[in-house]
């Protein structure tokens, strides 16, 4: 890539050095004095990320020819990600603890005495397959959990742990941190959320019936009790990731939806190096606002789709309009464009190499259709974006590269 006449250079002297997180020889991220976030490679070369999740060392070849540069693989793979970087998905809600499933809830039950050694062995298994490889860019912590924000008609985490079966350490674990808020008097906890429940079944009839518990004083105690799980989901998960795989990045858990500022709040440096999201281009205008408040943290997109469900849904716009495909193809272009040039947005992730079964195109998500044909629908949207991100994002900073 030529050299832009008269501008800075990117390199590794162009960094913030208090920024940088990670260890020298691997791959790391930081911000430069221009106020961009970057990853630089295990060679402290700065590159956005443009990964694709899944994709064998067979098919490294034909993401590169995308300018495709990462893979998301399996803790467990068998094999590498071959000319490719790899993201390491550790899936410790799989690793064998209990895990809360309820009312949107998707969480490993933190409580429990045995997450802690759950994320032992599993992150001990991770360090024996992944530490030491210079190409592996970091390690997800779980995909798509799903925190119980609070929200309209739904009831939200706290009011979810309340109601769970006495088997589970959150059941008890949230009852004692709402009863120690309220002097442990069971009838000043009821007055502060407006209720008039004589014991504890009050709560969890309400959840059965889907009725969201929301007054000012249950909310208040919502977001210090989500604050408290997500410090120690987050503490746990980085402190055995950095004990037993010291030299990858930590890259969060992809959050499906914005979980709210209290768990935000513990989702950053140093338990997390890389906030990591999912987002689609119907998603991004409003996941940027939910995610990208501040630039304390870099950010990653995982998932990337483009709009299938408003391609489909939309009619065409009359005689002469673009068409469904071309909606889709415009709004995914803008999405990835302001992505590569959003200041701590670090790079994104294609949600799938391959179409599911039940995708029709053009309107899969795969790079590639079930068959192994190429989906040239996404891939020619791809790598027209991967081909330019880089020299976008450097020049909307005044920098250039060199390659």
């Amino acid at each position: 890539m030529a050299k832009l006449r008269g501008a800075e250079v990117l390199d590794l002297s162009s960094f913030r050095p208090e920024t940088v997180r990670g260890r020298a020889g691997f791959c790391r991220v930081g911000k430069t004095k221009a106020g961009q976030w970057w990853f630089l490679d295990a060679g402290n070369r700065p590159f956005w990320l443009k990964a694709v999740a899944g994709g064998g060392d067979d098919e490294a070849a034909r993401g590169r020819s995308w300018g495709v540069n990462t893979a998301t693989v399996p803790w467990n793979a068998d094999v590498g990600a071959g000319q490719l970087m790899a993201m390491v998905d550790a899936d410790f809600g799989a690793a064998g603890a209990a895990v809360i499933r309820s009312h949107g809830v998707r969480l490993p039950d933190v409580f429990d005495g045995g997450w802690s050694a759950a994320c032992e062995t599993r992150t001990a298994e991770i360090g024996r397959r992944w530490a030491g490889r210079a190409e592996v860019v970091g390690v997800f912590t779980d995909d798509a959990l799903g925190w119980g924000e609070p929200r309209a008609g739904r009831p939200s985490l706290l009011q979810v742990c309340l109601s769970l079966e006495p088997r589970f350490a959150a059941y008890h674990s949230a009852w004692e941190f709402v009863l120690a808020q309220h002097g442990g008097d069971f009838g000043v906890l009821t007055r502060a959320w407006g209720v008039d429940w004589v014991n504890r079944e009050g709560v969890r009839r309400r959840t059965v019936a889907d009725e969201a518990l929301a007054s000012a004083g249950y909310l208040r105690d919502q977001d210090r009790f989500a604050r408290e799980f997500a410090r120690r989901y987050f503490t746990t998960t980085a402190e055995a990731l950095r004990r037993h795989d010291p030299d990858h990045l930590v890259l969060g858990c992809r959050f499906a939806q914005p979980p709210g500022a209290a768990v935000l709040a513990e989702c950053g440096y140093p338990r997390v190096d890389v906030v990591s999201w999912r987002c689609g281009a119907e998603e991004w205008a409003a996941g940027a606002r939910g995610y990208l408040k501040t630039d304390t943290n870099p950010q990653l997109l995982t998932g990337f789709v483009l709009g299938e469900e408003r391609a489909r849904a939309v009619p065409v716009e009359g005689r002469g309009g673009p068409t469904r495909l071309e909606r889709r193809l415009r709004d995914g272009r803008r999405a990835l464009m302001a992505a590569c040039e959003h200041p701590g947005v670090v790079g994104y992730e294609w949600a799938r190499w391959a179409d599911g079964e039940d995708d029709q195109p053009p309107f899969g998500k795969g790079l590639v259709h079930v068959d192994g044909r190429e989906a040239l629908e996404n891939t020619e949207l791809v790598a027209q974006v991967n081909a330019r991100a880089e020299r976008l994002r450097a020049a909307k900073a005044g920098l250039s590269l060199i390659k």
